[in-house]
């Protein structure tokens, strides 16, 4: 059993509204229906949703439009603008993560609320949580070539990996389809991990040492990659990798939402 963290706090700002409420479903669902069906049937037990202040109660009424979530889940929502000092734009990812501590008591999976992993992936994390130590991770890695929009750019934490283990990882930024300078066969994050509770005292630490440099500015960000990277290179943390050879789907872009329709309707 193990609990699903969703990150639903993002602005959108390339998309141009609440993308992690965007109907992509063939019955209106949105990415994180999917996330949270997929999750379930693989073992979790509880849902921790990651939302702003001024988004939770539409993420709400979304649940209750579609008939709720399924009565065996526990489910707590985290605001995260009331972590950390104020600002319009979130702190990111791993500030994000750490938010959620305190609704956090055993293994749990980190996901997007904006991209689709598809069940198997899920179900190899839930996987590697048994036995997991509490200086380890495992993330599920794509192939890059499997990850990148017909237009637009993307970000992507850009992985090394030796075997099943993950050496190094860097978030890279402006990454497109027509100008990817990455072998096909990359492995990229798309922050689709497994981590034990343990992790959850490494980001504090880190957060507080990102906000004496960052404090003060509008737009940057504490992301999870690199509080990843930071704690590998540190010894304080192993990463293993799942590969998956699913094609992404998510929209980041306007242009990717009835390409994201159509690719979920075929499956």
């Amino acid at each position: 059993m193990f609990t699903l963290v969703v990150m639903a706090a993002g602005l959108g700002s390339r998309f141009g509204g609440t993308k992690q409420l965007a109907q992509v479903g063939p019955n209106g669902e949105a990415f994180l229906d999917f996330a949270i069906a997929d999750a379930r049937a693989a073992g979790a037990s509880r849902v921790v949703l990651i939302v702003r202040s001024d988004i939770e109660a539409d993420v709400k009424r979304h649940f209750e439009a579609r008939g709720g979530l399924p009565d065996d889940l526990d489910v707590a929502y985290v605001r995260q603008d009331e972590h950390g000092p104020a600002r319009p734009k979130p702190w990111g990812t791993a500030h994000a993560v750490l938010s959620a501590a305190n609704a956090v008591s055993g293994p749990f999976v980190v996901c997007n609320a904006d991209d689709y992993y598809g069940p198997a992936a899920y179900a190899a994390l839930a996987h590697a949580i048994d036995g997991m130590a509490n200086d380890e991770a495992w993330l599920c890695g794509y192939r890059i070539d499997h990850t990148l929009p017909a237009e637009g750019t993307v970000t992507r934490g850009v992985c090394q990996v030796d075997g099943n283990r993950l050496t190094a990882i860097v978030e890279r930024e402006g990454i497109s389809r027509a100008d990817n300078a990455f072998p096909k066969d990359t492995i990229v994050s798309m922050n689709l991990w497994a981590f034990s509770p343990g992790f959850l005292d490494d980001l504090a630490t880190g957060f507080s040492r990102f906000l004496e440099e960052h404090r003060d500015s509008p737009s940057a960000e504490y992301l999870l990659p690199d509080a990843v990277a930071a704690q590998m290179e540190k010894g304080d943390l192993t990463v293993r990798v799942v590969a998956s050879e699913e094609t992404w789907i998510g929209v980041t872009n306007p242009n990717d939402l009835e390409i994201a329709r159509a690719a979920l309707k075929s499956r």
